[in-house]
C-alpha cells in the first residue's frame, strides 16, 4: 500500500517554480496543496494535512533522470544509458556487524515488511545544482528496525553494488566499494528515507535502483545507490568521498550556505530545468526537523 503524506517538513510555497516548468498535473497539484495519487498503484489510501503543502513544483522528470552523478558508471552526468545494463532482479541486502542476527534478505521479502509512501523532497548536490522530486519508498528507520541492531551500534554503514556492468569501477584511484554512513540518531530521524521509486514509477537504474538512500538535509553525495549491504558499527566509517578528499567532503555533509566548498560558493543553487539560481537554505530547508541532531557538537566539522 502506498500513502501520500503531507508533513511539516514539506516545502514552502514561496519557492514555487513557474507553472510552465512543472512536470505534469501532479506537479501542479503539489504546488497548490492538492492530493495526488501515484498513477502506477491504482487505489491508495491518502492522508493529507491541509496545514502543509509541498511548495516548490516538481522538477521535470527528464532532467532528474538524465542528469546524474553515478561514479560506478563513470564521471559523466550522461550515464543514464550505461546504467540500463545493471541487472536489478533478483536483488538482496546483507545485514551484518552489530546486529542480533547477521543475515541476507531478498528485496521482495524486505518490501513485504515495510509500508511504502510517496515523499516530495528537495535534493541539493554539493556541485550546487538542485531539484525537487517525488520519491516512493519507506523510512530509513524501518530498515534499521528490520536489521535489529545491538544497543552498542552507533553508526549505520551502507555499501553499494560492484557489478560487471559498471565501467567506472575500473578507475584505479577511487576507493571502491562506495561506502556511506550516518549515525544511529540520524537514521532514526523521520526525514531519512530509502527510495524504491521516482515519479510514481519504479526507481530508474541511473537514480540508484533498486534501493537508494535519501537524506534531504545533506548534500547528495551521501545518497548511496544500489545498496547491497547495511552494517552496524561502533566506529565511524571512512566514507567514499571523505576518503578521496577529506578537505572537501566530510562525514556529516549537512547543507550550509555559509560554508563554501574550497573551490566554489554554496550560497546559491541552480534548479535543474530552469537554471534559475536561488538562495541555498540551511540544512537544505529542513533545519527545524534535524538541527537538534547536532546540538553540542562544537568540535565537529558538521558541514561539508
Amino acid at each position: 500500500m502506498y500513502i501520500v503524506r503531507r508533513r511539516a517538513w514539506e516545502l514552502s510555497e514561496r519557492f514555487v517554480t513557474p507553472e510552465h516548468l512543472a512536470m505534469n498535473r501532479r506537479a501542479l497539484l503539489a504546488g497548490v496543496g492538492a492530493t495526488a495519487i501515484l498513477p502506477s498503484v491504482g487505489r491508495a489510501d491518502v492522508t493529507t494535512n491541509p496545514a502543509y503543502t509541498p511548495g516548490r513544483a516538481i522538477t521535470e522528470e527528464k532532467y532528474a533522470t538524465t542528469y546524474n552523478n553515478y561514479y560506478e558508471f563513470g564521471e559523466s552526468k550522461n550515464i543514464w544509458r550505461d546504467a540500463q545494463n545493471l541487472k536489478t532482479q533478483p536483488w538482496s541486502i546483507q545485514f551484518d556487524g552489530l546486529v542480533a542476527r547477521p543475515r541476507t534478505i531478498g528485496l521482495d521479502d524486505l518490501l513485504k515488511q515495510v509500508q511504502q509512501e510517496e515523499r516530495i523532497y528537495r535534493h541539493r548536490c554539493v556541485e550546487t545544482w538542485a531539484m525537487t522530486v517525488p520519491w516512493t519508498g519507506f523510512p530509513l528507520s524501518a530498515l534499521v528496525k528490520l536489521a535489529d541492531p545491538l544497543a552498542s551500534a552507533k553508526y549505520v554503514v551502507f555499501q553499494t553494488a560492484q557489478d560487471k556492468s559498471m565501467d567506472g569501477l575500473n578507475a584505479p584511484f577511487y576507493p571502491w566499494p562506495y561506502i556511506e554512513g550516518v549515525t544511529i540518531q540520524e537514521a532514526a530521524n523521520d526525514l531519512g528515507f530509502i527510495a524504491t521509486g521516482l515519479y510514481g514509477k519504479p526507481l530508474p537504474k541511473q537514480n540508484g535502483a533498486p534501493l537508494r538512500l535519501t537524506l534531504p538535509w545533506k548534500y547528495g553525495f551521501k545518497s548511496a545507490k544500489a545498496i547491497v549491504k547495511v552494517s552496524f558499527t561502533e566506529k565511524r566509517p571512512a566514507t567514499f568521498w571523505e576518503s578521496i578528499g577529506p578537505s572537501e567532503y566530510g562525514f556529516w555533509a549537512n547543507v550550509n550556505p555559509a560554508v563554501p566548498h574550497p573551490r566554489w560558493s554554496q550560497a546559491t543553487e541552480r534548479l535543474l530545468g530552469s537554471d534559475e539560481r536561488i538562495p541555498t537554505q540551511l540544512f537544505n530547508g529542513y533545519a527545524e526537523q534535524v538541527a537538534g541532531l547536532y546540538s553540542g557538537q562544537t568540535n565537529e566539522k558538521l558541514f561539508m
